[in-house]
Formats: structure tokens, C-alpha cells, sequence
């Protein structure tokens, strides 16, 4: 099994090619820094492969996809894993620029990771593309105002190239996690629920990938709150998050 993986030099990335490849998986793994996928393959059992690249490249992230396809002799899972998340508030001008490089990565940078594998993988009726989207994507957050809107965007095109690409044989799985303690939920200055490790979180989204899910939301505590929250009324829904912390917006000066 040949597995793509961008955003992988940390987090959940870092963790799914752990797991990915301690179940006998030759992975490609993207990230800016080389030298963190080199670090991280040196740790890891089998032939593994490393590319740097900006995943908001769309020209440098296809090639690399490229390499990996020549190099591995096809993939046979893709996951686009590469996200960041800030807080953005629409009225202040210096977060629009947050909000584009947010859906540049948490969207864009999705649909550029699968473009170059499509074709072949139509071609050989067989192979899964793997998008991580968030529960933070199944309602609007206050302060979080371009990260629930990119993996509510996400989440709805994982699901127009499902029900596109499941006629050619090609599976398309999106995985929705909730709070897993990475570099992105840090800085978050409020309670987290259900908080996971990277690597509990790796262990069940490889096996959900493995098993033909179309869509899962890790853990499962969090998907019985996801639909809890959908279904509230706006009224409910708006009086409860009325007080709940923002993220800290990029913009902000750090201390």
C-alpha cells in the first residue's frame, strides 16, 4: 500500500504516517521542512519517501504528488492533511488576508493534493482520497469565523467528488476530527471535550480508512455532540456559544 500524506512533519500527519506505515505502508509525506520528514522517516519501518513543498504551492504540491506516483509506483491512498487554523475576525481588514491563507490551505490546497491522482486512479478503477476536515465545519464558531467556514467547505466538496468518483471505483473518505492535542488546539483558550492523542486519533482514522467509511468523526463522543449541535434551533445554539473564547487571532500580539 502506497500512501500520500500532506502536512505530515508533525501532529496528525506526523501520526497517521506512523501508523500508516507500522501496518506495512510505503508513505510520501509533504511538508515545508525536509528536514522534519527526514527525522520522522528515519524512525519509521520501510521505504518511505520525502518532499518538500508549500502545500499553498499549487504547482510545487503537484509535482511532488508526481514524484510520489514515478517513485512509489502509484498511490493507492491519498490523504490531504495540511491545515492551520486562526482566529479571524471579519471586521478587522489585516484578517482578510488570514482568511484567504485559511482556505488556501484548508481548501485549495485539498482539491490541488487530489487533482494530480484522479486521472490514474480513475484509470485503474481502484484507490481512496482522504480529506481531514473538523466537527468545527458542522456549525459556526465565534472568532473561528474562516476555519468552521473551510472545513464546512471541506466537508461538502469531500462530498460532491464521493458521489463523482464512486462509479470509476474510487473511494473518497472525509474524516472529521474533534480535539486532538497538536500544535493547532495549543494555543486554544478554552475547554476542549474528548481531548485525543495524535496517535489514538491515527489508529482509528486508518482503521476507518480501511474500512470503506465514507465519514467518521474521531472520536465518537464528538460526533454525538456534532449532531447535538445541528440540531439545536438558532436561537439555542446562538445563546449558548454567546460567551465561549475566541482564538487568538494572528494578528494579535503575542506575549
Amino acid at each position: 500500500m502506497n500512501v500520500f500524506i500532506t502536512g505530515a512533519s508533525s501532529g496528525i500527519g506526523a501520526a497517521l504516517a506512523a501508523e500508516f506505515a507500522r501496518r506495512g505502508a510505503s508513505v510520501g509525506l509533504i511538508a515545508r521542512r525536509k528536514d522534519a520528514l527526514d527525522a520522522l522517516i528515519a524512525k519509521l519501518p520501510g521505504r518511505h519517501f520525502a518532499y518538500a513543498a508549500d502545500v499553498t504551492d499549487k504547482d510545487a504540491l503537484i509535482a511532488a504528488a508526481r514524484a510520489f506516483e514515478r517513485d512509489s509506483g502509484g498511490a493507492d491512498t491519498v490523504v490531504a492533511n495540511a491545515g492551520i487554523s486562526v482566529g479571524v475576525l471579519t471586521e478587522h481588514y489585516e484578517d482578510l488576508e488570514a482568511f484567504k491563507q485559511v482556505f488556501d490551505t484548508n481548501v485549495l490546497a485539498m482539491a490541488h493534493t487530489f487533482h494530480p491522482f484522479i486521472r490514474t486512479m480513475r484509470e485503474r478503477r481502484r484507490g481512496t482520497l482522504v480529506g481531514i476536515a473538523s466537527v468545527a465545519g458542522v456549525r459556526g464558531l465565534p472568532g473561528s469565523e474562516a476555519y468552521c467556514a473551510s472545513k464546512a467547505a471541506a466537508i461538502s466538496y469531500c462530498e460532491s467528488l464521493r458521489v463523482e468518483l464512486a462509479r470509476f471505483g474510487v473511494r473518497v473518505v472525509t474524516l472529521a476530527p474533534g480535539f486532538i492535542r497538536t500544535p493547532l488546539t495549543a494555543k486554544n483558550p478554552y475547554r476542549m471535550p474528548f481531548l485525543m492523542e495524535p496517535d489514538a486519533f491515527a489508529r482509528r482514522a486508518v482503521d476507518a480508512i480501511l474500512a470503506g467509511a465514507s465519514y467518521r468523526v474521531i472520536p465518537w463522543q464528538m460526533g454525538i455532540v456534532a449532531k447535538l449541535l445541528r440540531a439545536l434551533p438558532n436561537w439555542a445554539f446562538d445563546r449558548l456559544m454567546a460567551n465561549r473564547p475566541y482564538k487568538p487571532r494572528k494578528t494579535e500580539p503575542r506575549l
